[in-house]
């Protein structure tokens, strides 16, 4: 059987020595994959596995790096080391594109963490394996029942109680225009739709910090009117590991103009207004939902 985390490695390898070449001139691509078989894997691999991956990374190049930036917000891409950036690719490649039956996600995430251990730094595999965990848990887990050949825990057991705790601001943002109410929503890689939140600095007030987010995040200045819940969830830093994320929510009140996306906004992709009617047929995450619904109808009562 063909040594697949041998074909992995020869592929990092290739990424590796791409990174320092324009993406666009692939037609050295075979000469780097050949030449890299031949040194590290002479007839051990399949070249055709080898191929297939590289090319899809390379194809889904954009789209995958997006989500790094979405996982990984406060390390931007040209801050990740070449190694880690690309071994991340490849993770995230298997994880997100590739066929679940060939490559089912554990598979991926342990696949990623040995390249970390094998050829990236002290810190590598503990940052790969934060940003893969915090991607897998978005994705709601797939597989996470799985019985597995080997019980290797790849996502950092953190007691609840010992795990750090980051304060965020959001708020459903409303603004009238004509007859109709519009709600600002914005659209992160995953591909859903989800309300402007931010991170609350340590002694910022919870109303100052999160006018000061959606400000800095879809360009509006809002008036906080009421406050219309709280939830929590864990997600997984690169470096901190699981923190308890608290989120306050606000409905908030805005001029309806257009929304103006932060450049360097963590991977998200859009932002837009949308009328309540148009509601019911948004994508968006379950946990938001009773915000959105208790908003609506704090808005409906001003009709």
């Amino acid at each position: 059987m063909a040594n697949r985390h041998i074909a992995r490695s020869i592929v990092l390898q290739s990424l590796f020595e791409l990174d320092f070449r324009d993406y666009s001139e692939l037609k050295s691509k075979e000469e780097i994959l050949l030449r890299n078989a031949a040194e590290f894997a002479n007839d051990v691999v399949d070249q055709t596995f080898v191929n297939a991956l590289f090319d899809g990374v390379i194809s889904k190049k954009e789209e995958i790096d997006l989500v790094i930036q979405k996982a990984a917000p406060d390390w931007p891409l040209e801050k990740i080391s070449t190694i880690d950036r690309n071994i991340l690719r490849i993770g995230l490649y298997e994880l997100l594109f590739a066929d679940s039956k060939e490559v089912p996600a554990k598979v991926a995430i342990n696949e990623a963490i040995e390249l970390s251990k094998n050829y990236g730094g002290e810190k590598s595999s503990k940052f790969v394996n934060g940003v893969l965990g915090s991607v897998y848990k978005e994705l709601g887990e797939p597989d996470k029942d799985a019985v597995s050949k080997k019980k290797k825990k790849t996502i950092m057991d953190i007691p609840y109680e010992e795990m750090p705790i980051e304060r965020l601001g959001g708020a459903v943002v409303y603004a009238k225009n004509g007859d109709d109410y519009y709600l600002a929503m914005v659209h992160d890689v995953f591909g859903f739709w989800t309300l402007s939140k931010g991170r609350l600095e340590a002694d910022e007030k919870e109303i100052d910090g999160t006018k000061r987010e959606i400000k800095e995040e879809i360009g509006l200045d809002v008036e906080v009117l009421d406050e219309i819940g709280r939830n929590e969830y864990i997600a997984n830093h690169p470096e901190k590991g699981k923190l308890r994320k608290q989120v306050i929510y606000f409905l908030a009140k805005a001029d309806y103009k257009d929304l103006q996306l932060e450049k360097d906004n963590g991977g998200l992709d859009e932002a837009r207004w949308f009328k309540l009617s148009e509601l019911e047929d948004v994508k968006t995450y379950g946990d938001i939902l009773p915000f959105i619904t208790k908003a609506v109808s704090l808005i409906s009562q001003q009709k």
